[in-house]
């Protein structure tokens, strides 16, 4: 199986008729008497691959395509934004695209529900009211450029909708605006600029400062704060920064102290503002804010108009706390023709032009065509903003493992009695690696996938899969067992355990009562390794069944001659004994999925006593 195939598998699906989870759905996981009856469960559609960069064809996805997906199997993007010609052209090439643009908020609702991707700007508002209008066809939302404010994250999480930006593009643009304004403000060119436009000649009026050995406090140490704070060096300032998640070593690489927010604020004469608009950085900079900074200070923000109160800002130019401001945004984009802090004399002010250049323009809809193609097709974008950001080394490494965290859950579920519900699912790792050295979180969400959507409406992802299990009742506990050895792969094997339930095949029940399977990853394929106390050895692929029978001769041939005679092609079989003589276990994988006739010869063979049909 190709590698890429399980991170395909991993994240929403173009046009997948995914519904979203259920808030009122039972406290417990309940699943059909008949294994016979359970559905695939995979995910549900795929897309005809975009053409890969590489010699070698991308490999799809192993499901069936998706209804709902529009003519030809190509997806629906709707782009509500401008968007620069290279990224329409690229996602013209990969799905139908609808560019509606200044669509009112009824008008987005009413066409959000036909769409599997909507890329916006900073315009366009995706509230919860949007996801819901979606019905649940809406599988990812791609905000060209880097703030996501304008985005209800909770609601995109709860609908299993993967929500990506496009972070790096407009960084350098941003940056540079700063600076730009930065520099105008310090020497007051637009408002000279004005003044002699008018025909006034006003030099002694418009004197500016040096910026040469003042001291600028970058606020928000990102990819656009560090980018200002690197230019800025060259112009001979001295620049603090604060921001609580930034790594000291990257801050000190290039020459920036990281200071508390209160020393920043208090001993800068240039404040920089970089940082995203949440509720906590809303309206951080107030009265209170402003009385701690040194007086005659300079504020320039090209971040997000919010983090600044407006008429605490206006205040304190008027009273000479703040001798200039350089804005490129404001609460309200745009602002009232009669605002006064506009209009003020101090204030330097463009229109959200942080992104604007040609190159910007161009490369922000590159990245985030890319990005929304890439989520259609089940890849984990490394930009998603609400999914567990894993690095791409990572995720190649547990790739297979991805797709045996899967099966296993598939596989475990389907052992459940009728009337058994679900509440407790223990997944034990065995690695030689250190706990912190093997992050699991996308195994985890897998296994998540593996038992839920067998048994349930809800489509599941490494987006939605923790909400989903809370939203079922379904607790996840994760163990580790350390290994000794060298820790070249990053996984020995992983046992599935589901306690408190009732086993339709009492073969898999381990000694401690739980059903409980076990599978390693073996040339890079999935592999079923253990059934209760039964070691087997058989490939995860297509379907399984398990039979418990004496150990004694003959039990195997009679089996697979039956399967012969029906016309079933046994692709893989494997026993696992107690002891000679006593019981054993005999798992054999199967291409189809055999007709009634034949499991009821199967279970009516003498020395069989139990057997179970899987579909994996």
């Amino acid at each position: 199986m190709a590698l890429a195939t399980p991170l395909r598998r991993l994240l929403p699906v173009a046009a997948a008729p995914a519904t979203a989870p259920d808030p009122a759905a039972p406290s417990s996981l309940t699943p059909p008497r008949r294994a016979l009856s359970l559905r695939h469960g995979r995910l549900r559609s795929s897309l005809a691959a975009f053409p890969s960069p590489s010699p070698e064809p991308r490999s799809r996805s192993l499901t069936a395509p998706s209804a709902s997906a529009s003519a030809g199997g190509r997806p629906t993007v709707l782009v509500t934004e401008k968007l620069g010609t290279a990224g329409l052209d690229l996602l013209r090439a990969f799905a139908n695209v609808d560019c509606s643009y200044e669509l009112t908020a009824e008008e987005l609702r009413a066409k959000v529900s036909l769409v599997d991707a909507l890329v916006v700007r900073s315009g366009t508002q995706v509230t919860r009211e949007v996801f819901e209008a979606a019905r649940g066809r809406l599988r990812v939302v791609g905000r060209a450029g880097v703030g996501i404010d304008n985005v209800d994250l909770q609601a995109a999480t709860e609908a299993g909708c993967l929500v990506v930006n496009a972070p790096t593009a407009n960084t350098v643009a941003a940056a540079e605006h700063a600076v730009a304004l930065l520099a105008s403000m310090a020497r007051n060119v637009a408002q000279a600029d004005a003044s002699l436009k008018a025909g006034k000649w006003q030099r002694s009026k418009y004197i500016g400062v040096t910026l040469v050995g003042k001291t600028l406090g970058v606020l928000g140490f990102g990819k656009v704060g560090s980018e200002v704070a690197r230019r800025a060096k060259g112009l001979g300032m001295d620049i603090i920064a604060h921001d609580p998640y930034a790594p000291v070593d990257r801050a000190r690489a290039i020459g920036v102290d990281l200071v508390s927010f209160d020393e920043a604020i208090s001993t800068a004469d240039f404040i920089s503002l970089h940082m995203p608009l949440t509720p906590s950085t809303e309206k951080l900079f107030n009265d209170e804010t402003f009385a701690k900074m040194k007086k005659g200070v300079r504020i320039i923000n090209v971040a997000r108009g919010g983090v600044v109160d407006e008429e605490a800002l206006l205040r304190a130019l008027d009273n000479g706390t703040v001798a200039q401001a350089a804005l490129d945004v404001f609460t309200e984009e745009p602002p009232p023709r009669d605002s006064k802090l506009v209009q003020h004399e101090n204030v330097t002010v463009t229109p959200h032009l942080g992104a604007s250049t040609t190159e910007a323009q161009e490369g922000v809809a590159i990245e985030i065509a890319e990005a929304v193609i890439g989520a259609l097709r089940g890849d984990l974008a490394a930009t998603a903003v609400n999914a567990p950001m894993v690095p791409a080394e990572v995720l190649s490494e547990l790739s297979p493992y991805v797709v045996l965290a899967e099966k296993l859950g598939r596989l475990v579920v389907q052992l459940v009695a009728g009337g058994s519900g679900v509440k407790v699912v223990k997944v034990v790792y065995s690695s030689t690696r250190d706990p912190d050295d093997l992050d699991t979180r996308i195994l985890r969400a897998m296994v998540t996938k593996g038992i839920v959507e067998p048994i349930s409406s809800a489509f599941v992802n490494i987006v939605n899969a923790d909400y989903v299990a809370k939203q079922r009742g379904l607790r996840i506990i994760e163990e580790r067992i350390l290994l000794d050895g060298s820790p070249e792969t990053p996984l020995d094997s992983i046992q599935v355990h589901l306690t408190n339930v009732e086993s339709k095949f009492g073969g898999a029940l381990s000694d401690a009562g739980d059903i409980r399977v076990e599978g390693k990853v073996k040339d890079g394929s999935p592999h079923l390794t253990l059934v209760g106390s039964f070691s087997v050895d058989v490939s995860l692929e297509g379907n399984l069944i398990l039979c418990r029978q004496v150990d004694q001769p003959g039990v195997i041939g009679k089996v697979g001659s039956i399967l012969g005679n029906m016309n079933v092609n046994v692709s893989f079989m494997s026993v696992g004994r107690t002891a000679r003589g006593k019981q054993a276990i005999m798992a054999i994988g199967v291409d189809e999925e055999p007709e009634k006739e034949a499991l009821k010869l199967i279970g009516d063979t003498s020395s069989v006593e139990e057997f179970v049909f899987l579909k994996l």
